[in-house]
């Protein structure tokens, strides 16, 4: 999971502007850098600013994801976001390709099919 965070870290630089990583260890130490920060500090901010991301349905999610990816780069010194505003494009994109890399995952797994042969193998019309 670490190195397809700084995979996706990487593809951040390619296409938005702002975001720099003057070397590959800049990326992965922020690849590192951002597990802990969701880890540890994420869950934290998603508490207090519950009532907000029910207020914009979900919306506001972007932007505690935009702080995360913002507090990481100002921690690693061979990265940087220039502005909250690309931090905020940048979290976006990896909102994105989170679920391009969620939809492949299930195609390459074929999940629907295993759903399928289990309800033909089982007998039963559904899961339970």
């Amino acid at each position: 999971m670490w190195l397809v965070t700084a995979v996706g870290l990487w593809i951040i630089t390619l296409v938005v502007p702002g975001v720099r990583a003057t070397t590959v260890g800049g990326l992965l130490w922020t690849a590192l850098v951002l597990g802990l920060v969701n880890a540890f500090i994420r869950p934290i901010l998603w508490l207090l600013t519950l009532p907000l991301t029910i207020l914009t349905f979900g919306l506001f999610a972007l932007v505690v994801n935009a702080f995360t990816l913002w507090l990481s780069a100002a921690m690693v010194k061979n990265f940087e976001i220039d502005g909250f505003g690309s931090a905020l494009l940048a979290a976006l994109v990896m909102a994105l390709l989170g679920v391009v890399g969620f939809i492949l995952m299930n195609w390459l797994m074929v999940g629907e099919v295993h759903w399928m042969m289990y309800q033909s193998q089982s007998g039963k019309h559904g899961p339970f």
